[in-house]
C-alpha cells in the first residue's frame, strides 16, 4: 500500500518541475526528498539492521546505506536491495576496518571515561582533564565520521587519505557537523525517553523507530548536510582543473556540467579497435562506478520526474 490513506504517497509520477523553478530552501528540501523515499528507507533500514547484525559488519551496513542516502538526497535513482549489496562488495575493504574502528574506539572512550571517573578525591583535577581530552577525542572522531563514508564509495583514495581529509572537514564545517549533532542528540533524547519513561509501549515504539526509522534518517540527514563542504573544497576544485573528465560520474551526484567553450567536436574514427577501445572505457569509470552503473544511469534518465533531477 503506497502511503497512508492515500497520504504521503510519493510513487505517483507528479507533474513535474520546472528547470527555472526557485529553489526550495534547504529544511523544506530535505523532508520533501525524506518523505518522497519513506518507504524505499523503511526497506533500506531493514538492510541497515541485518547487515549491522554482527556489530563488527556495521561499517558494511553503513557502506551500503550511505550509498542509498547519498542517491536519494542527490535526488537520483537507487535500486533496492542491489545497490546497497553493491555498495558493500565494492568498498568493503575500506568499510569494513572504518566500521571495527569506530567500535574499538567507542569501547575506549567508554573506558576512559569510566576509569577517570572512578578516581579517588586527590586526583580530581587530572580526572576532569582526563574528562575533558576524552569527550574532545570523541566529538572530533564523532565529526569525522560524518563524512567517512560518502568518501569510501565516492572516492578512489586510501584510507590515510581518507582520515586526513575526515579530520580537515571536522573542523572546517564545524557548525554544519554541530547542526546534525544537536539534530541526532534531539534523537537520542526521545528514544531515551521511550525506553526509560514510557513503560512497553515506549519499548515497543522506540524499538520500531530504531528498526524501520532512525538509521536511513540520520544517514540521510548527514548527507544532506555535509554534501556542501565536500564540494566546495574536493569536487569542484578538482574539477575546475580537470573539467573534461567523469562527465557522468559527476551528473550522477547530481552536479551540473558546464559545456566546454572551446570544446571541438571529435571526427568520428573509421577503424576502431574494440579491445582498445574497451580498455579506454574501463579506465575512465572509478572502481566504485562499473559499466552496469553507468548503463543503468543513462537508463534511468529517461523515467518519470521523482527518480530524475
Amino acid at each position: 500500500m503506497a502511503g497512508f490513506f492515500g497520504m504521503f504517497d510519493y510513487s505517483k509520477a507528479g507533474p513535474g518541475v520546472s528547470k527555472n523553478a526557485p529553489q526550495k530552501k534547504s529544511f523544506f528540501l530535505f523532508w520533501e526528498l525524506y518523505f518522497r523515499k519513506f518507504w524505499k528507507l523503511c526497506i533500506a533500514n531493514l538492510l541497515y539492521a541485518l547487515v549491522s547484525l554482527p556489530v563488527v559488519t556495521n561499517g558494511l551496513a553503513e557502506a551500503g546505506l550511505t550509498y542509498v542516502t547519498r542517491c536519494y538526497t542527490r535526488e537520483r535513482h537507487a535500486f533496492l536491495p542491489s545497490d546497497f549489496w553493491d555498495a558493500i562488495k565494492k568498498n568493503w575493504k575500506q568499510a569494513l576496518p572504518a566500521g571495527l574502528l569506530r567500535v574499538v574506539m567507542l569501547l575506549l572512550f567508554g573506558y576512559d571515561l569510566f576509569f577517570f571517573s572512578q578516581m579517588k578525591a586527590e586526583y580530581s583535577t587530572f580526572a576532569v582533564i582526563g574528562v575533558a581530552v576524552t569527550l574532545c577525542l570523541f566529538v572530533v572522531t564523532t565529526f569525522m565520521y560524518y563524512y567517512m563514508y560518502f568518501m569510501i564509495i565516492t572516492f578512489k583514495l586510501k584510507f590515510r587519505q581518507i582520515l586526513k581529509n575526515c579530520f580537515a572537514l571536522s573542523s572546517a564545517a564545524v557548525w554544519r557537523n554541530l547542526l546534525i549533532s544537536l539534530v541526532l542528540l534531539l534523537w537520542y533524547a526521545l528514544l531515551t525517553v521511550l525506553f526509560v519513561a514510557a513503560g512497553a509501549f515506549g519499548w515497543i515504539l522506540g524499538a520500531l523507530l530504531m528498526l524501520f526509522v532512525f538509521p536511513a534518517f540520520r544517514s540521510m540527514l548527514i548527507q544532506f548536510v555535509i554534501f556542501a563542504p565536500i564540494r566546495k573544497w574536493m569536487i569542484d576544485p578538482y574539477y575546475k582543473e580537470h573539467p573534461g573528465e567523469d562527465i557522468p560520474l559527476r551528473q550522477a551526484l547530481g552536479l551540473e556540467v558546464e559545456p566546454e567553450e572551446n570544446a571541438q567536436p571529435q571526427e568520428e574514427a573509421v577503424f576502431t579497435d574494440p579491445e582498445s577501445a574497451a580498455q579506454q572505457a574501463d579506465e575512465k569509470v572509478p572502481r566504485q562506478y562499473s559499466q552496469a552503473d553507468m548503463k543503468r544511469f543513462y537508463a534511468q534518465m529517461s523515467q518519470d520526474e521523482d527518480d530524475q533531477i
